[in-house]
């Protein structure tokens, strides 16, 4: 996996960094060179597992985000600017509300409508915050983090907020890419699989599904948009 079409001072922005996907997302970006904006809802939280990459200090930069919130978008996408002067790459990871315990005839809306607000509203607010700067990249690409539970055609039933939340984050990634194709982004959905995360423990290593995640972001100009990924490989809407 290769970023020679980025130039070293390229930059890429990740939701949701401060641990699981997003943090080991943005220790693979930046150690392909790039530089890194770690948005973590809490600064401080985020301030710490951007530490964690000591070897990679200069790299990966900590930046208070809370994509359920208009204010805090609005102004990091100001700080992006001001400080980095661009953005080449934004991966929406940041989500909430994997509800094991609910069905959907019974669900409490109140967490859905919250699991909506994070998972697709989040993700919109923080494209749109970012769209003026990725429109200035030569190579700009949006990677939306998904869920195989938010498959329509797999769907049977259980998780009910979690999966219509990113079965919306699915279709909100091919409206972007037919929008954004002729301005030459490449815009697709990823989902990492079951990983060992907090919200999935037990799974495959944080490092392999990460790594779907990495591929996307760093999609050559003839790669495609408007997909759902894992590993690389096509999956049903």
């Amino acid at each position: 996996m290769t970023a020679d079409h980025l130039s070293q001072d390229s930059v890429a922005v990740v939701t949701g960094g401060n641990r699981g996907i997003g943090l080991e997302v943005a220790r693979q970006l930046a150690d392909r060179g790039l530089d890194v904006v770690l948005g973590s809802r809490d600064l401080e939280r985020g301030r710490r597992a951007a530490a964690r990459l000591a070897s990679l200090a200069g790299r990966v930069l900590p930046c208070q985000l809370d994509v359920a919130d208009p204010a805090s978008v609005a102004a990091a996408a100001g700080w992006i600017s001001d400080a980095l002067g661009r953005a080449d790459i934004l991966v929406n990871n940041a989500a909430i509300e994997y509800d094991t315990d609910q069905q959907a005839a019974t669900a409490d809306l109140g967490r859905v409508q919250q699991a909506l607000q994070t998972n697709l509203l989040g993700a919109w607010q923080t494209t749109q915050a970012l769209l003026p700067l990725l429109r200035q990249s030569p190579h700009p690409r949006i990677v939306n983090v998904s869920s195989e539970g938010g498959s329509i055609s797999e769907m049977t039933g259980g998780t009910p907020a979690y999966s219509v939340s990113k079965a919306a984050l699915n279709a909100l990634t091919r409206l972007l890419a037919g929008e954004l194709g002729s301005a030459g982004f490449l815009v697709n959905a990823v989902c990492p699989g079951w990983t060992d995360t907090d919200m999935g423990p037990g799974g495959r290593p944080v490092e392999q599904g990460a790594a779907s995640v990495t591929w996307a972001a760093l999609l050559p100009d003839d790669g495609p948009t408007g997909g759902f990924y894992r590993d690389g490989r096509s999956l049903p809407w």
